[in-house]
């Protein structure tokens, strides 16, 4: 066989090989779009067959992003074994990195298991209005996702918090009941008619149009403190009423007390002079 051939033979073989990778590129990147798209469609039909079963919002958005992880997971393979990867290959590998991955996204794993554990326990929901003691975050959830959980604030903020530390934090579910006990608490100087000041509270809250009861209105002095007597007064109000009615009456009764001519203590500097203190 002489040098001509040779290199014949080698344009041929070359040739072939790059077809042939060629081809498996085209696979490839058809493969990919389609396997998107076909997801997408799939995540689609996971909701909507979820919402039509009742399966509440949180839950069902939670397992549709597992699931689609999943496929995603599959369309890898796939892609690979085009390459002649091996799939055992590609599982013996994952196996032997588990652990270093595993302690480099262990916090990505706890929010993933804290997502877990809220969907299945549910302390709250899409739409619940939640208060979580860690930084004393609040407002309305509007999605759980795999790692993190949203909240709207009533300022139109959006707070993004981690499931993991939600699952191991205490918070308060403010709507897991539809009602809401509404307590404010007052301070009058020890100086000033004291029974007038708690009739003028449970005036405020009796007229509340918030108020459930008004029958049901508690008013009581709360504590004899350092410099003020503490009046406390409760109702309950529906959760949507809360804070507006909480503004009213609060108005209500400073308005009240400045007519009434009753003090409401602060604190006070007295600075005395040399002269002064002489007279």
């Amino acid at each position: 066989m002489d040098i001509k051939q040779i290199l014949n033979q080698s344009l041929n073989t070359l040739s072939d090989g790059l077809l042939n990778l060629s081809g498996r590129i085209l696979f490839v990147v058809a493969t990919l779009f389609i396997g998107y798209w076909l997801i997408k469609w799939v995540k689609k039909l996971i909701k909507k067959a979820l919402n039509k079963f009742d399966v509440e919002e949180g839950t069902a958005g939670f397992l549709a992003s597992v699931i689609t992880v999943m496929l995603y997971i599959v369309l890898g393979f796939i892609v690979a074994g085009t390459f002649g990867v091996d799939a055992a290959s590609i599982v013996a590998i994952l196996g032997s990195a588990g652990v270093a991955i595993g302690l480099a996204i262990q916090g990505s794993l706890s929010n993933f298991a804290g997502g877990i554990l809220i969907i299945l326990l549910k302390p709250f929901k899409v739409g619940d209005f939640i208060i979580e003691d860690n930084k004393g975050n609040s407002g309305t959830v509007t999605e759980i996702s795999l790692f993190y959980t949203k909240l709207q604030t009533i300022d139109e903020r959006t707070v993004v918090l981690p499931n993991g530390t939600l699952a191991n934090t205490s918070l308060t579910n403010v709507t897991k009941t539809p009602n809401r006990m509404l307590e404010l608490k007052f301070g009058v100087a020890y100086e000033a008619d004291w029974k007038g000041a708690m009739g003028i509270v449970a005036d405020a809250f009796k007229t509340d149009e918030a108020c459930i009861n008004a029958t049901e209105v508690e008013v009581y002095l709360d504590e004899l403190a350092s410099s003020s007597i503490v009046i406390g007064g409760r109702c309950y109000v529906k959760n949507d009423s809360y804070r507006f009615a909480k503004q009213r009456i609060l108005e209500k009764v400073l308005s009240r007390f400045n007519e009434e001519g009753i003090e409401i203590p602060y604190q006070k500097m007295v600075v005395l002079t040399p002269e002064k203190e002489n007279e």
